[in-house]
């Protein structure tokens, strides 16, 4: 890998991958075992700051939105505070490390083949996954869950399980995170590059007469402010593969002339080379509320390992032990800042001055979920944010899985199993209220927060960080991930899921990758046995 300033201005591939995140690198690794591939990352490597993804760091890294940092903040306009990644691994360097895969019914109703999705996820897990060393404060939530009836408890196990499980870790037993970035290692050296800092501006399209359109190449520029264009290799099966995530992949289509053409037409968009009216709808991110759970005891360093999958569709998790940086979120959650002022803010600011301790905070998530958005261009700038809507909440099941998923949070609080991480005099419920003067997001607390839980998922609701769709399956990509009424581009990541897969998307969104990376090298091959 290395600085797209060392790039050439003009080269060819077989396959132009557009983003070496958590989707990028496991499809561009697989890819190059039998093909020339080139990986665009619009950010830089993780490894040039290993210690920044040490567990002891997690929260300060993710929160850390200097200008070049690896997390991008966004605030949709649902008014909830959001991040984004731009980093080699993508939001697999920056999440907390838990990996348990999807829900069998997830994998028929997506018509892949299990055997191959089966392989495919240990694929991944050679690599990345570990199985953790629970802490005592994860266990207490486990004991909790348990007395709560979130039955039976299933033990350790990657798969997902109605009831209480230890799943799956990214961290290994040193505390240092293991990210998609490194399933790089896996690849053909011969055959791959990895352009760094590298902001795809646009993808390239031939449109003669009344044929499809078919991508050809892409531009894109460095951190010098260079242009570069890179094109196709001449082969019928050579492919531009969109793997930017959730925001950047229905994003950068706009910016390329796919999209809703009067969209498009407003923001200045030219050519629009197809009306797509589906692309940057679908938008979902499963909602979060959490409690904050002052300890009488010393409690150690931990994220999640532990997940109570309920009956109902609420999926409850926990960390431990997190310093903050004090002034990092104090001043990001009181400013109230838009998303450009909040660059220039912290670009001045003078951080890590004190610390914030956090001694343990459980919170549930809707699985799903039901409700859904929809993405607009702000401008033609590709790195910046777009508008997203997710509106959370809007569905009423998903408010009912809230309910039911923060009564069984006040069980587990109230628990015996988890009495010594609670002080005696606080009851779940009245720590439950305490997030109602906590600045988590811009919208607005009503009285009624107090004694409605329906009300009080609407006013305190968070992101998990598993936001997804945008150019989903059977609107936007058919069931290969080819783009509907263009050839030679796929769309292989998050933004093409219609839910989110299982309690934590990361390991399917990898196993997807690879799955798809080996799909597309037996059909080159067999058109290659064809030709011959």
């Amino acid at each position: 890998m290395k600085n797209a300033t060392l790039a050439p201005t003009y080269a060819r591939f077989d396959y132009i991958v557009i983003g070496g995140g958590t989707s990028g690198c496991a499809l561009a690794a697989t890819l190059s075992q039998n093909a020339s591939v080139l990986v665009l990352e619009r950010g830089g490597s993780p490894y040039d700051n290993p210690r920044a993804t040490d567990i002891e760091n997690f929260a300060n890294t993710l929160l850390n939105i200097t200008p070049n940092s690896w997390s991008q903040p966004f605030i949709s306009e649902d008014g909830v505070y959001n991040t984004r990644a731009r980093v080699l691994g993508g939001d697999s360097v920056l999440n907390a490390g838990f990996y348990s895969r999807a829900e069998e019914y997830y994998v028929e109703e997506a018509e892949w083949e299990m055997e191959e999705v089966e392989a495919a996820y240990e694929w991944v897990e050679r690599k990345l996954v570990f199985k953790p060393q629970v802490t005592r404060w994860q266990s207490a939530l486990r004991d909790g869950l348990v007395e709560a009836g979130v039955l039976p408890y299933n033990g350790f196990t990657l798969e997902h399980i109605i009831g209480t499980k230890i799943g799956g870790t990214t961290f290994d037993p040193a505390g240092h995170k293991h990210s998609a970035a490194d399933l790089l290692e896996y690849a053909n050296p011969d055959n791959i590059a990895v352009y760094l800092h590298a902001t795809v501006h646009k993808i390239l399209f031939t449109t003669k007469g009344n044929q499809r359109p078919k991508a050809y190449g892409v531009i894109y520029q460095d951190m010098d402010g260079v242009f570069h264009k890179v094109e196709l290799a001449k082969n019928a099966m050579n492919e531009v593969i969109l793997s930017a995530g959730a925001l950047g992949s229905p994003q950068l289509l706009m910016l390329s002339g796919v999209g809703p053409r009067a969209h498009l037409e407003v923001q200045g968009v030219s050519p629009v080379v197809i009306d797509h009216p589906m692309v940057g709808q679908g938008m979902g991110d499963n909602p979060m509320n959490s409690v904050i759970v002052p300890s009488p005891q010393p409690v150690e360093v931990s994220l999640p390992q532990v997940v109570g999958i309920t009956k109902f569709g609420s999926f409850i998790e926990g960390f431990s032990g997190l310093s903050l940086s004090y002034n990092l979120t104090q001043r990001l959650f009181e400013t109230r800042l838009s998303n450009q002022s909040i660059t220039d803010f912290f670009n001045s600011s003078d951080l890590l001055l004190n610390v914030l301790k956090i001694d343990g905070l459980v919170f549930q998530k809707v699985d799903g979920p039901l409700s859904r958005g929809y993405l607009e261009l702000r401008n033609t700038n590709p790195d910046d944010n777009p508008s997203v809507t997710f509106n959370y909440y809007q569905e009423p099941e998903d408010l009912e899985k809230c309910v039911k998923g923060l009564k069984t949070v006040i069980k587990v609080i109230n628990s015996n199993a988890f009495s010594k991480y609670k002080y005696t005099n606080a009851t779940g419920r009245e720590l439950l209220n305490l997030m109602l003067v906590l600045p988590t997001n811009l919208r607005p607390r009503h009285v009624t927060s107090v004694f409605n839980l329906r009300q009080f998922c609407i006013d305190t609701v968070m992101t998990v960080w598993h936001y997804h769709g945008g150019c989903q399956v059977g609107r936007v990509v058919d069931k290969d991930y080819k783009v509907l009424g263009i050839d030679a581009l796929r769309v292989i990541d998050g933004s093409t899921f219609l839910k989110s897969p299982g309690t934590n998307p990361q390991a399917t969104v990898m196993m997807l990758r690879r799955y798809m990376g080996q799909k597309i090298l037996r059909e080159r091959n067999a058109f290659g046995d064809k030709r011959d």
